[in-house]
């Protein structure tokens, strides 16, 4: 299993309690965002369902694309505004 780094953004981290960062072992996108639903609650589950993943500083689509191990993963939720 990947070692990751995940960093949360605005609303994303509102929603994880406040959590900057966190060190997290997934495989996938869709196993990460279960993971994290499961450790902070329904609340950061919604804003995971709508956020975008930057992996290492680059978009991840793909939701059962493999997470590199040592990867940094920034949760972005939709930010308002233009």
């Amino acid at each position: 299993m990947a070692a990751l780094t995940i960093r949360y953004f605005a609303g994303a981290r509102a929603a994880a309690n406040g959590t900057r960062s966190e060190a997290v072992e997934a495989e996938t996108l869709d196993q990460l965002k279960q993971l994290l639903t499961d450790r902070h609650g329904e609340r950061l589950g919604v804003v995971l369902k709508a956020a975008s993943f930057l992996v290492d500083g680059l978009t991840c689509h793909d939701p059962s694309a493999a997470l590199p191990a040592e990867a940094t993963v920034d949760v972005l939720p939709p930010f308002a505004g233009g």
